[in-house]
């Protein structure tokens, strides 16, 4: 485990009050520097000082109470740690997602135990509750902690009301009680408290959210032990079904617990990351809100979840698409196609993109953004991806409905109208619409898994259609997809550029693994987009994709390397190339989107698409090692 000290913040030190963070500490933790906790219906972001830099309450889409990893004056925080100069290190309770920060001192080592409790549908999960125990477990150790709320995304002033070890943070939209078994003070509308633990000793900080229906109830020690308790056998039974018992246990089944907090239970649907606007790049503008359900993403993610052994979380996505994305009786007369590329977690369709130009950005990477206005793209792919997927639920999980036959038939129908449009692409560039190879495969992945299942189950389909179709995206792609000059297949038609979603051909069984024309491809994307077992996605100077500055290496697409060498029975590069790959998670086995030119990892984080690829990499690199 990594660990850190109270200087790792980037940037000048803020403010300095009472309890509050030491005045010499930087402003920003690396992106990496965090861990995740969650309970199944919003997450919170931990750095390694102890501070809760991100927390949506109630909703993993709600507007922030603490956002300070986007501002660090004005986005609000919950700031816990040790008040003498002290090492830091970070890991998870083992097989759970109860985070624990350890600091070490000259006069004793104490932690901080984050959890948020998982309930299940009743009332008593409108509480949702986060909560911090923080425990002296040698010598003597003094704290501090500093409570500051920010609504809104900091854009609503609240209220503070301060009585007998009880804060009740009140704004119009959402009110927070917090409670505490040590003294808070007041200073403005925040709460501060200094405390000292000896051997044994501990306190808690809990936060409710509260309304007329939930009233605020106190966490004593023993509550909080309780609660404790049960959080830990709640992950632990869930991990305990895994099926993976090959070499990088503890990898796939952390990435596993991670895809399992980004699952919002009372709809099933699957979101991309917790977070939003963390930047590509520092300074940059690639800074976007991925806290929604993007088809492909969720596809995939059930996918790697099969695999696994975990059919509820398939089954619930399932009831997502079936109640929110009419899977069984879609709008095939819909302008942007049947499907939209995304959806809200409670299933809405409009997600309008705006900017929060109060807020800095992550080390001063603006614009902060809510909303995604890529909701209106057209991306052919996710045809592939869904019935990919649903193809795999029927032969792992449970055989598909009748009507969700309905539906399926009525979208390949449509793939099969409209696979050759133009289109914006896997990477949702703005810059244009082209005829993206990925986007043709995928469409080919569509049809052909709806005739395999078709075949397997005995169900009514238009077969002579959909297998003309399919054989037309064939042709085309191996005549207009590959380039004589580059002798590789390209990003899009009648081009020369390079693409890592090509990486996927083989791996959607769309060209044998071993073909001269792929191998040729697996050598030119090695020569030209791998860095070290990291892939760029392209080249952005060479197929120029609306947006200015640069950025790092995509992680899924270096762990898609992974399985393509794996497939083409290059073993031993494969391997090579996944050990390097996980030298690149932070501390506790987490990835963000990207990684940049010095091994930081950028983007939003944790990334749902950079954890599904590790766990099929670890999958089928491990079934050929035998």
């Amino acid at each position: 485990m990594a660990d850190e000290t109270p200087g790792a913040r980037a940037g000048e030190g803020p403010r300095n009050g009472p309890g509050g963070r030491r005045g010499d500490a930087p402003r920003y933790l690396p992106i990496a520097e965090h861990g995740l906790i969650g309970d199944l219906r919003s997450a919170a972001l931990v750095g390694t000082d102890g501070t809760i830099d991100w927390y949506c309450c109630g909703r993993f889409d709600a507007p922030s109470v603490f956002a300070s990893i986007l501002d660090a004056d004005r986005g609000g925080s919950f700031e816990l740690a040790a008040d003498v100069p002290a090492r830091a290190k970070q890991f998870y309770f083992p097989d759970t997602n109860v985070l624990i920060t350890r600091f070490f001192a000259d006069g004793g080592v104490g932690e901080i135990q984050d959890f948020m409790p998982v309930v299940d549908g009743s009332r008593e999960a409108d509480r949702h509750r986060l909560i911090r125990r923080v425990v002296c477990v040698r010598g003597t150790l003094p704290f501090r902690a500093r409570i500051a709320p920010r609504f809104e995304y900091g854009t609503v002033p609240h209220t503070l009301h301060l009585d007998d070890g009880q804060a009740i943070f009140d704004s119009p939209a959402l009110k927070l009680a917090l409670t505490s078994t040590v003294p808070l003070e007041a200073d403005g509308q925040d709460v501060w408290s200094l405390f000292k633990l000896g051997e044994g000793e501990s306190a808690v900080f809990a936060i409710d959210r509260i309304d007329d229906d939930v009233p605020p109830r106190f966490c004593a020690v023993a509550e909080a032990e309780r609660e404790f308790n049960a959080t830990v056998a709640y992950w632990r039974r869930w991990l305990s079904r895994s099926r993976y018992k090959g070499r990088w246990r503890e990898m796939v089944h952390r990435s596993a617990l991670t895809l399992k907090l980004l699952t919002y239970a009372p709809t099933g649907a699957i979101i991309a990351a917790p977070t939003t606007s963390l930047p590509e790049q520092i300074g940059g503008e690639r800074n976007w809100d991925y806290r929604y359900v993007w088809i492909r993403d969720a596809a995939f993610c059930v996918y790697a979840m099969l695999r696994l052994g975990f059919t509820e979380e398939a089954e619930a996505f399932m009831t997502f698409l079936s109640e929110h994305v009419r899977l069984d009786d879609p709008d095939t007369t819909a302008p942007g196609g049947p499907l939209q590329i995304m959806y809200g977690i409670d299933g809405r369709r409009d997600l309008p993109e705006r900017e929060l130009p109060h807020l800095e950005g992550y080390r001063g990477s603006a614009p902060v953004r809510i909303g995604n206005a890529a909701v209106g793209q057209l991306q052919l792919d996710i045809y592939g991806a869904l019935v990919d997927s649903l193809y795999l639920y029927d032969k792992w999980g449970q055989p598909l409905s009748s009507a969700h036959w309905d539906g399926i038939s009525a979208l390949v129908d449509w793939v099969c109208d409209n696979w050759d449009q133009p289109d914006e692409g896997v990477w949702e560039t703005r810059g244009g619409r082209k005829a993206f190879l990925y986007s043709r495969l995928m469409c080919w992945v569509a049809i052909e898994r709806a005739m395999r299942l078709a075949q397997h189950r005995g169900l009514p389909a238009d077969t002579v259609r959909w297998g003309t179709a399919r054989d037309d995206i064939y042709r085309r792609i191996m005549s207009r997809g590959w380039s004589d000059v580059r002798r590789a297949f390209t990003q899009y038609e009648d081009s020369d550029i390079l693409d890592a979603s090509l990486l996927m051909m083989p791996l959607a069984k769309f060209v044998s693994p071993t073909d001269p024309k792929w191998l040729a491809t697996l050598d030119a994307l090695g020569e030209d987009l791998v860095s070290d077992s990291l892939v760029y996605r392209y080249d952005p100077q060479a197929s120029p994709d609306g947006l200015q500055g640069e950025e790092g290496t995509f992680s899924i697409c270096s762990f898609w390397y992974v399985e393509a060498l794996t497939r083409a029975g290059r073993i031993d590069e494969a391997r090579l190339a996944f050990e390097k790959m996980l030298t690149y998670a932070n501390h506790l086995g987490l990835y963000a989107e990207e990684i940049g030119h010095a091994g930081e990892q950028s983007g939003n984080f944790p990334q749902a698409f950079t954890h599904l690829a590790l766990i099929s990499a670890a999958f089928n690199l491990d079934r050929k090692l035998g």
